[in-house]
């Protein structure tokens, strides 16, 4: 009975932010700090799953400038957890197929986030050569999940390499945005569903790499969240004890 009646909930208040962010959007027609704002509403959702959200936040978060920012990818939870993240000044890389998703679709539109077509390939190339002359001449920076799909509790994929190319066009720093792991760790008919830590890490120079060596970039970037993910799961399983 919970479980039914949160997801009536949440569906009401899903459906509400789409509708009145569309609207709020279309007045700030895809004015930059619209994603920030839309991904904290759909934050403060979190309490709804039976779940603590605890939100790190770097001293000088507001001062790395542009940059590209890669999250880890766990699955419909990530709403509701390191959507909350999202710093002003900041759009996200999606999929052209979002624009079709009710309510959803033309909220993503609206904010000014950037589609791309996946399925081609050197369109999808040559777009992230223009989200790259974007970040600078529109000062913007870039939220990517560069595992490309949800990992559903296969631990951190494999990234793909367009963000890291981007970042490297840009001559922009890659800052890390990592959430505590919450596969099988959600419970919809349970009350306290725990503690979940979203965290954004130091920003990793590109400058260090090339495109030439843009994989090993991309490699270097999985290892850094990997292990952070690993201590925040840790720090968590800790504190139950």
């Amino acid at each position: 009975m919970l479980k039914i009646c949160r997801i009536i909930l949440v569906v009401i208040c899903c459906i509400l932010i789409c509708l009145i962010g569309t609207v709020y959007s279309l007045i700030r027609f895809k004015n930059p700090n619209n994603v920030g704002v839309m991904a904290r509403w759909f934050g403060r959702l979190s309490p709804l799953f039976g779940l603590k959200v605890e939100h790190r936040f770097p001293k000088d978060a507001d001062k790395v400038g542009r940059c590209i920012y890669i999250g880890n990818h766990q699955n419909n939870y990530d709403m509701v957890t390191i959507s909350y993240m999202v710093m002003p000044r900041t759009v996200s890389v999606g999929k052209k197929s979002l624009i079709w998703v009710p309510f959803f679709g033309i909220l993503y539109w609206a904010t000014g986030n950037i589609f791309i077509d996946r399925e081609n390939r050197s369109k999808a190339h040559s777009t992230m050569t223009r989200v790259a002359q974007h970040i600078n001449e529109d000062d913007l920076s870039i939220f990517m999940f560069p595992e490309g799909t949800r990992s559903r509790g296969r631990g951190l994929l494999p990234f793909k390499t367009g963000a890291f190319y981007t970042a490297l066009i840009a001559g922009v720093p890659v800052v890390p945005v990592i959430c505590s792991t919450t596969h099988n760790k959600i419970d919809l008919n349970r009350w306290d569903n725990g503690k979940v830590i979203c965290e954004i890490m130091d920003p990793i120079d590109s400058s260090r790499f090339s495109k030439e060596n843009v994989r090993e970039f991309a490699e270097y970037c999985h290892d850094v969240m990997k292990k952070r993910i690993a201590e925040l799961d840790a720090e968590i399983a800790q504190a139950k004890e």
